[in-house]
């Protein structure tokens, strides 16, 4: 199972791209919804999330979480005690995290980045504390997976779906979106 937080002020593109190719690919992949059913992005489209945040406890099994960015979307999800849970039991799990645009900044406060590469959004590369921040559009460094911002959504999805389910799945997919 994949957990992919929505939270208000999230970027769409980010999330719904994502969301898009892992469900193409066949992974199983819920949205959670921060503060309710539905989830206003940045650009003011309301998603209706599979999941409540207060429906669940942190304790359920999963294999990767997803941080989308976006303003104040990404603030919203580091302020979130359930999404605080689940980053501690993946980290403690050594389970894959994965965190696009401003969104990274929530694992470098929080000391998960150190001696990692990243990547994030321009200006908030001093959050990825101890992090040997870079300038690729996306970083995978063990089970942290970094994007820079919307416009590596694609290659974002394409390096999550590649840790899950190997590069043949990655190649096919990338081939039948004529990527």
């Amino acid at each position: 199972m994949i957990y992919l937080f929505l939270a208000d002020g999230f970027e769409e593109i980010e999330a719904l791209c994502v969301l898009d190719f892992l469900r193409r690919a066949g992974v199983e992949t819920k949205t959670v919804g921060i503060s309710g059913k539905t989830a206003t992005g940045s650009h003011k489209i309301p998603v209706i999330c599979d999941i409540e945040a207060s429906s669940l406890t942190g304790n359920e099994d999963f294999d990767m979480i997803i941080l989308p960015g976006g303003l104040p979307g990404a603030n919203n999800l580091d302020e979130s005690p359930l999404v605080n849970k689940f980053i501690e039991k993946a980290v403690s799990q050594d389970k894959f995290i994965a965190a696009i645009c401003a969104a990274p900044f929530i694992l470098g406060k929080r000391g998960i980045l150190n001696g990692k590469r990243a990547c994030c959004y321009p200006g908030f590369e001093k959050e990825l504390i101890g992090a040997t921040v870079v300038d690729d559009g996306c970083v995978r460094d063990g089970k942290i997976i970094t994007a820079r911002a919307m416009g590596k959504s694609h290659d974002f999805a394409l390096e999550i779906i590649e840790a899950l389910c190997g590069r043949e799945v990655r190649e096919n997919l990338a081939k039948s979106v004529l990527y």
